[in-house]
């Protein structure tokens, strides 16, 4: 007897059956991570926007993916070309950028005048000369 002839017939089926569902789990696991992917691309674009000053990050919409990727290590390559270019070409969507530095918003507090006993004495004569100034 040979070895063909001492399988069941069912175990072509049962291989059959275990190739059917070993693709479908490598379809199920390769759509997961395109899945996983896209959202960490999308996420790496919101972070672009954000630092950019994107005002309303619906804007993304706007954007054509087909020339960013993930790289290797997970950050998304070519994302900075395509924000700046949306910047570019919408800038509607974003905060004007100021080379100024933010100031510090003022005390609520009103200012409180300096006693005399907390001034020196040139400051004491200048406030004093001032306050007679004033007064004639």
């Amino acid at each position: 007897m040979t070895e063909d002839s001492d399988r069941d017939p069912g175990d072509g089926i049962e291989n059959e059956d275990l190739r059917s569902q070993l693709d479908d789990l490598k379809r199920e696991v390769e759509e997961a991570r395109q899945l996983a992917d896209s959202r960490v691309m999308r996420s790496e674009l919101k972070l672009e926007a954000y630092r950019a000053g994107m005002i309303d990050l619906d804007g993304l919409a706007f954007l054509d993916l087909s020339n960013t990727h993930l790289a290797e290590d997970g950050t998304l390559s070519g994302g900075r070309e395509l924000i700046d270019h949306l910047a570019r070409s919408k800038p509607w969507l974003f905060r004007d950028t100021s080379s100024s530095s933010t100031a510090k918003a003022p005390s609520s507090r009103p200012a409180r005048q300096k006693l005399a006993t907390e001034m020196s004495d040139d400051e004491y004569r200048i406030a004093r000369r001032k306050i007679l100034n004033r007064s004639v």
